[in-house]
C-alpha cells in the first residue's frame, strides 16, 4: 500500500433532527488505528457510517489522501457493522466468491480468506447452519478477501470467543503492518499497535 491518511475536518451529523456531533477532526496515517470509545447515542456507530459513506455529511469533510482519486474514501473501505449482511441460502464459500466479484477483485482464491478466520471446513456449508460466531466470522473474511486499505469495524468482536478474537486481533495488526488504516468502535482492548483513542466530544489521545 502507497502512504495513505485519512483526514476528517470539522464533521458534523445529525440523526433524527438531533445534532450527534460537531467540529470532530482527526487524522489517522498508514500504519495506525483509530479506537471509538463514548457512551451509547454518543456517535460511534455515525461516524463510522459517515466514513463508508453510508450516511450523510452534513457539514465538514473525509478526505483519503494518496488513496485513489477515482473512488471516494468509502470505496476504498471495509465496513463491518452490527448486522453481518449474509444470504442464509448461499453456502460460505459462495459467499466469499460473491463479496470478490462485488467488490472488483476475482472469485478464485477465496480459501486464503476461510483458512485466515478458521473456516475453511465450513466451505461447503449453507451460511443458514453457522453459529452466531461463525456468522461473525464469515463477515469479517471479506477483510481479507478484498484487500481495501480501511478497514471501518463496528463492534468487531461480538459473539466471538477468545480464540476468534486472537484471531481477528492477530489479522488486525497484520493489515496495520502493511500499511492500512483500522477505526474501530469496541470495548475490549485490542492491545493493538499505534493506536489512538477518540472519546466522541473529546480529543484523540495517542
Amino acid at each position: 500500500m502507497s502512504e495513505l491518511s485519512l483526514c476528517v475536518r470539522d464533521l458534523a451529523c445529525e440523526r433524527g433532527g438531533r445534532l450527534v456531533y460537531d467540529g470532530l477532526s482527526f487524522s489517522l496515517k498508514g500504519g495506525e488505528a483509530l479506537v471509538l470509545t463514548g457512551p451509547n447515542g454518543a456517535g460511534k456507530s455515525s461516524l463510522l457510517r459517515q466514513l463508508a459513506g453510508l450516511l450523510d455529511v452534513v457539514r465538514g469533510e473525509i478526505a483519503l489522501e494518496g488513496g485513489d482519486p477515482e473512488r471516494t474514501p468509502g470505496e476504498q473501505a471495509h465496513y463491518v457493522g452490527h448486522l453481518d449482511a449474509l444470504k442464509p441460502s448461499m453456502s460460505v464459500a459462495e459467499t466469499i466468491a460473491f463479496w470478490r466479484v462485488f467488490f472488483g477483485s476475482i472469485p478464485q482464491g477465496a480459501e486464503t480468506a476461510l483458512e485466515a478466520l478458521g473456516l475453511l471446513h465450513l466451505a461447503d456449508l449453507p451460511v443458514a447452519y453457522l453459529s452466531a460466531g461463525q456468522r461473525r466470522r464469515l463477515s469479517l473474511a471479506r477483510l481479507i478477501a478484498v484487500p481495501r486499505p480501511i478497514w471501518l469495524l463496528d463492534e468487531p468482536t461480538v459473539a466471538l470467543d477468545a480464540a476468534s478474537v486472537a484471531r481477528l486481533v492477530r489479522l488486525m495488526k497484520g493489515h496495520l503492518g502493511q500499511g492500512g488504516m483500522i477505526v474501530a468502535a469496541t470495548h475490549l482492548d485490542l492491545g493493538l499497535e499505534n493506536e489512538k483513542t477518540l472519546r466522541l466530544g473529546a480529543e484523540v489521545v495517542a
